[in-house]
């Protein structure tokens, strides 16, 4: 045992017990490594999330033009908006884009859930094939739509000129009415597989013996549906509605590749206009004053998801 009597003489065993630098016993201690570990998550946010929206805040406070910082004006930029017709029926457009495609998107997911829940041989080539509105982006989905809607060329309008249901050809995104119906329509197109396979999941999840029991209990298929399928679906379809309202309420790409909030600007939503009037017509200030109205709703939209949240944790 000469190898064991020598490195306790060098301090081998003692070298072990030595307590660890202060270097070391700072970086070991929870609070001081959770901020480290979190810190370059914070910084992300605070650059890109915190920065840009509190300057966002403070060009709507300004009467900024362009390149022109321009001064504080206070609330004049609301008070202005209010007033303005286009601003008005800017807002009743998202309220009713976002409330009449989620009343779609909800039910035909649901109808898609309970379909592809049925065992069948080519189900998950059906789960695939229904997934691709959602997988493929937005802009190139709207500019197949775009073809669609076309005056000259759409498809739409030959076949029904074909089937003698019209005269002529139908100007699609050149009325009102027909445009915000074909932006609902693309908007739910593109939505329903999100709800579709999120539900799917759940329903998965259901155990099949309270089925089982349902049915020895002589229940309807619609008894099952709405005393156990409901209720088990609960807390999955209520945290994908709000964050299909949140995405709906705040979509830009779609509308604009559209219709760029026309004809007439009657099919802008929030973030339409302000793109339009901060962008394109330079009023940096107002812009961002369209862009801060929509907040408080997001916000009422958040607090809603992150209160449920928490009451189905208690």
């Amino acid at each position: 045992m000469e190898w064991q009597s020598a490195a306790v003489g060098r301090g081998g065993v003692d070298g072990l017990r030595r307590p660890a630098s202060p270097r070391h016993s700072w970086m070991e201690r929870e609070p001081v490594l959770g901020w480290i570990l979190v810190a370059p998550a914070l910084a992300v946010l605070l650059v890109f999330i915190a920065y840009p929206f509190v300057y966002g805040l403070w060009l709507a406070l300004t009467d900024s033009q362009g390149g022109n910082l321009g001064r504080f004006v206070g609330l004049t930029n609301f008070i202005g908006l209010w007033k303005d017709s286009i601003f008005r029926q800017t807002v009743v457009n998202s309220f009713t884009y976002t409330i009449v495609t989620l009343i779609f998107k909800i039910t035909l997911g649901m109808v898609m859930a309970l379909l592809l829940n049925r065992s069948s041989v080519i189900r998950n080539v059906l789960r695939a094939a229904l997934l691709l509105p959602w997988i493929v982006p937005t802009v190139l989905g709207a500019l197949a739509w775009f073809m669609l809607f076309d005056s000259t060329f759409s498809p739409l309008s030959w076949t029904l000129i074909r089937l003698g249901l019209v005269k002529e050809n139908i100007a699609f995104l050149g009325d009102p009415h027909l445009a915000m119906g074909c932006l609902i329509l693309v908007n739910v197109w593109r939505g329903i597989p999100f709800f579709g396979i999120s539900l799917l999941a759940a329903l998965q999840a259901v155990p099949a013996d309270l089925y089982e029991a349902a049915t020895v209990d002589g229940a309807s298929a619609w008894q099952q549906f709405r005393n156990i399928t409901v209720p088990m679906l609960e807390a999955v379809l209520v945290v994908v509605t709000l964050l299909s309202m949140i995405w709906t309420f705040s979509d830009f790409q779609l509308i604009y590749v559209l219709t760029q909030g026309g004809p007439a600007d009657s099919t802008h939503v929030f973030a339409t206009l302000a793109y339009q009037v901060g962008l394109g017509a330079a009023q940096m200030g107002v812009g961002a004053a369209i862009s801060v109205a929509m907040f408080p709703v997001l916000a009422i939209f958040a607090a809603v998801l992150l209160w449920w949240l928490r009451r189905r944790e208690i």
